[in-house]
Formats: C-alpha cells, structure tokens, sequence
C-alpha cells in the first residue's frame, strides 16, 4: 500500500511502504486514513519500539512529519530509511524534501541527486526538485525542472503555479503566459495555488483574468489564508485601498493568519504606507524583518521601509536602509541570475554602437507608414515622469497605450535574424524585410490592445531611447516625446526604486555607475539624434506637472491632434485602467502635484559628485544644480 500525496507539503509520496502483513502498521494505517493521525503516529512508534528498521513505520511516521511540516524530526527518520532501503528513490527524494524544509539545500540536493541516480523521474520527483530549486533561489534550475513536472502531469495545478512563477522571476513572461493560455483551475484545485496564479497574471498584466481567478480562490468552501493575502495584494495594487484595508482587517481574524507570519505583516506595512501612516508603516516592515530571515530576500521590505523613512524626513536613513536594500537585492541576484550577476553593473554597451552617416544616407524609407499610422513613442530615462505623460496621452480619444514592452528591442532582434549588423548596416534592410518586421510589432502589439479606428498607438518604455535606430529605420516619420526632468530627481530615484530586471537593478545599485550611465545614455541620444533628425518633442516633468493645460496642448499641436480637456485628469485615467504596470502605480492615482520636484535637495550630501557629472545636461536643459 502507498500512502497519499500531500501536495501542500511537496508530493510526499511513499512508494515503497507496504502493510506486508503486521496487524500493527494496518491499524496505524488505518488510524491515519480516518483523520486520526496521532493515534497513527502512535502506533507506528510502537513498531518501531519493537523493530527500529521497520520500513513501513518509518515510512508513514516520515510521511506524518513532513505533511505537519516538523522538517527536523523527519531528517532522521528518512535518513534511516535510506540506510534500511537504500534502493528506494522516494526515500531519498522525501529525504531531500525534510532538508530542504530545514533550510539544508546542499544536503537536500545530494539526496534528490541520489534519487535521480536511482532511476527517479516522476512528475512528484521533479516537481519537489522545483520547489528545492525555489528555496535556493535558482529560477533558471526551477523553470528547467518544473516545466518537466507539468510536462508529465499537466493537471496539476501546484505544479503549473511554480512553474509559471519561476518563468516569472527570470522575466520569460512569454513562457508564463503560454502555460497559462486557454488553463482555468479545475473545481478541486488548491486556492492558494490559483491566487498565486492569479497574482502573477496580474503582475504580466492580465487584469481580467487574475480578478477572476482570485475570486473563484476565496469563494471556494476550501479559501485559505493565504489566497486572502493575495486578494489583499491585488487590491492594493490595483489602488482600490479602502476594499484592500477591510479585507486586511478580515484576514487578521481568519483562524490560520498567524501562519502567514512576515508576509502578513510587510502587507500591511504597506496598506498603512498607502494611507500615509508612515510611523506605522516603518514600525511593520521593521517587524516582518525579524522573521524575514533570508538576507536575499529583504529588499522586499527594505525598499518600502526606505520610502516611509523618506516620507518621514530621515534622510541618513533612508540611504543607510537603500544600502542594505541593494546589497540584499545582488544576494538575490546572484543565487537566481548568476550570470547577470557575473555581469556586474551593466556598462552600457549599447550606447557605444553609433550609426554610419554613409549607410543612413542610403535608407529607403519607402512604404514606411506615414506619421498617424505610426506609434507614439514616448522615451526617457527610467523615473522620469513618462507613467503620469502617458496617463495624460491615453486620457485622448485618439491615443491608446499599453503596458511597457520590449516591442521594439523584439524589432531589433528581428532585423539581426536578417543578417544585419547593427546599427551601421540598417540601410542593407529592404523595404519588404521592413515591412516584415513592422508587420511582427503590429502582431504583437494585437495581442496587448486593440486599437480603434482612427487611433494611434502609445508605445511608452523609456529605454527605447537606447534604441533610436531602430525606431528610425522601422517607424521613420513617427513622433517621439522624449520625457525629462532635473537629472539628480531621476537618479535619487532609480537609486531608491525596486527594479526586477536584473541588470538595471544592478546598475541602479551603484549611485556612481548610475551617474555614468544617464550620461551616456543622453549623449548617445542626442548625437544619434542630430545624425536620424527624428521628429521630438522635449517635455520636462516640472513644466508637465506645474502647467498641465499648457504642456498637454503643446503635445498635441506636435502630434497633430486636437486638444481633449480629459488629457488634465491623468488620475482618473489611471483608475480606469485599474493596473499601472509601473512602480508609479502609487502616485499616479493622485491629482497632478510637484511633490517629486526638487526631492534630491535633501540628499545633496549624497548626490553631489553626480553634478559634476551631470553638468552639461543641467546646462542644456536649464536646470539650477
């Protein structure tokens, strides 16, 4: 007889444990498949008093302490197991699955290596192998196995949940949003299983489907704690903060909360952080950071601790938390990315590459679309303003946005598919080739939007100012709008913000390499620039947010449109919409105001050698250092 899988606690199956006959491993069997599972321990203690080998015993008294997670007291128990049925590969599977629950990977992934030597290639096996990867941090090593357990058992949906979770942490969204395509959870599925579904087709963009599925988690008669705190999240993030605070204040009552443990409380740090109680916020997040017990994972509460202590005027703080924040964050990095990490902070590469002026005088721009069936294409530096610039575009009848995608570097990648070098040999490309290439962007962008007729699309992602070529060869009479704001905001601010993407966080980590980088990235563009003369409109961000009506109508002269008074509430755009994809979900919620002007005055100490650096563009754009 086999005993059932827990899926809660990792598919703890136990191929190997038979009744073989002895009265007293049936009853404790049986005692375990009525519900009485301390009688069952009992009695399995009781044979292994009489034979301390028993491998059935053993077996479901293992079983019993990994489904309770008392990882420790299993340890031994399987260890012996192992000794007493050395052969059996779900012993040393659940074996790896006790270690790991103690934190021991490394004894843990020697066991599960033992299993595999022993034949093991069940989905339980690869599944558990997922979950260790998890634990350690290695998304790559998880997304490789995990994508074999749902290979082999596709309906189950744990399995697809971690799945799609590690595509997610190594930001192959294409990946997560295949293996969720046309999926709905069957009537048994777990809940919190499904609002972690939820939860990441929330984070990828997918509103309407992660509602659905949330919902369908907390109204099932088996809705645990744990999918209630999603519920909370995506309340939160999707700035509907009065339903998000009372259904907090429910789960607090919910009977398991307590298990919840820090997540519970670095929520409702930021529910409190939401509503502006920042004292409070500080003292929650310092709570969770008690049990958060991984250094590589408490930039999850250092960021947001930093922005409370910032709300709050303790500025040496808030730099000695950021410091602590990154330094976590590159742990994190370099056990899920290794390689980014071995990268270090990126050097900007890219803006090297410069255009040959002999082969963008041979361009051939014909059949290139026209200004209005072109996209607008909003570009910057990361947190200069473009979310609050968007919402204000979107707010049009004419314009339509989207979520931020790597669409044009996907164009980049198409045109080097052709053989090109890039970017001295874009003239080599041939009207049809490009017309190729526009017709995949289009194609991508249908599966994101649907644009009506007469609209015209806003591609906003702000390092697309990294790629002017590309935009310049595939969209060559598109109108760009190129968002600025006083260089020491934006970088006080990339230097305070929680990036996902590891190279950019990794940049961003460094004040002075990030310093560098907003230099070249602006002198790139502007001798790229002055060689492709695209058609750009300069908006600085204290301008934007100090006189809307006149910086709105200066947008739409240049994009040819007529003024729309709705372009003044950017706030109520960004409610409609409900997800902002963007860290700026929280202030763009809010009427139009100067708060984020000038806020790196406070930290001039920290940002003085970044002047010097910075000083041309200070210059050029009228800035006062």
């Amino acid at each position: 007889m086999t005993t059932p899988t827990n899926h809660a606690s990792g598919n703890l199956a136990v191929p190997g444990a038979t009744l073989g006959g002895d009265p007293a491993l049936e009853a404790a069997f049986a005692s375990y498949e009525r519900g009485e599972v301390p009688a069952a321990e009992a009695q399995c203690r009781r044979a292994l008093a009489l034979n301390p080998d028993h491998a059935g015993a053993l077996a479901l008294t293992g079983f019993i302490q990994l489904e309770q997670g008392r990882y420790g007291e299993a340890v031994p128990v399987y260890d012996r197991l192992c000794r007493v049925e050395p052969l059996q590969a779900s012993h040393w599977m659940n074996l790896g699955n006790a270690h790991r629950g103690t934190g021991a990977f490394d004894e843990s992934l020697k066991a599960f290596d033992r299993a595999a030597e022993l034949g093991e290639r069940s989905a339980d096996f690869y599944y558990n192998l997922g979950l260790l990867h998890i634990a350690r941090g290695d998304y790559e090593a998880a997304r490789a196995v995990l994508g074999d357990a749902l290979r082999l058992a596709p309906g189950d949906v744990e399995a697809r949940y971690r799945y799609v979770t590690a595509c997610y942490e190594c930001m192959q969204f294409e990946a997560a949003l295949a293996a969720l395509q046309d999926w709905s959870p069957p009537q048994d599925a777990p809940p919190a299983a499904v609002a972690g579904i939820a939860q990441m087709l929330l984070n990828m963009g997918d509103l309407a489907r992660a509602e659905a599925l949330i919902q369908a988690a907390t109204r099932s008669r088996r809705a645990d704690a744990a999918a209630e705190l999603i519920s909370v999240q995506l309340l939160e993030r999707t700035n509907r903060l009065d339903e998000a605070a009372a259904r907090l204040a429910l789960l607090k009552t919910h009977p398991d909360a307590a298990g919840l443990g820090a997540e519970l409380q670095r929520v409702a740090g930021r529910i409190a952080q939401r509503h502006g109680q920042h004292e409070l916020a500080v003292e929650l997040f310092r709570q969770a950071l008690v049990d958060y017990g991984k250094p590589q994972d408490q930039h999850y509460l250092l960021f947001p601790l930093a922005e409370s202590l910032h709300a709050l005027g303790r500025t040496d703080e808030v730099i000695t938390t950021l410091i602590e924040a990154h330094r976590s964050q590159a742990f994190f990095i370099r056990r899920s990315r290794p390689l980014a990490a071995l990268r270090g902070p990126p050097q900007m590469e890219i803006t090297d590459y410069r255009c040959d002026p002999e082969d963008v005088a041979g361009w051939d721009h014909s059949g290139a679309p026209g200004t209005e069936d072109s996209p607008v294409f909003v570009v910057a530096f990361p947190r200069s303003g473009t979310t609050l610039l968007e919402l204000a575009l979107d707010a049009h009848p004419q314009l339509l946005s989207m979520d931020e995608q790597p669409f044009v570097q996907n164009c980049l990648d198409d045109m080097l598919a052709l053989g090109v070098k890039y970017p001295e040999q874009l003239g080599r490309l041939t009207p049809n080739q490009l017309n190729g290439v526009r017709t995949a962007y289009w194609q991508r962008v249908a599966k994101k939007v649907q644009l009506e007729p007469g609209q015209r699309l806003v591609d906003k992602n702000p390092l697309n100012i990294l790629r002017l070529p590309v935009i310049g060869r595939v969209f060559p009479h598109a109108r760009i709008v190129l968002a600025l704001r006083h260089p020491c905001d934006v970088i006080l601010s990339c230097y305070m913000q929680h990036f996902r993407a590891p190279d950019f966080a990794l940049l961003c980590s460094d004040m002075p390499a990030l310093t560098v980088g907003y230099r070249r990235t602006f002198d790139f563009w502007y001798e790229t620039a002055a060689l492709l003369e695209p058609q750009t409109l300069e908006v600085r961000y204290e301008d934007f947010v100090t006189d809307l009506p006149v910086q709105t109508r200066r947008i739409c002269t240049f994009l040819g449109i007529p003024w729309d008074e709705r372009m003044l509430t950017p706030a109520e755009r960004a409610h409609a919409k409900g997800y902002i994809s963007t860290p700026s979900y929280t202030q763009v919620v809010q009427p139009v105001n100067r708060r984020a002007v000038d806020r790196w005055r406070r930290y001039y100490k920290y940002l003085e050698p970044a002047l010097k650096v910075v000083q041309p563009y200070l210059e050029r754009w009228g800035y006062d250092a």
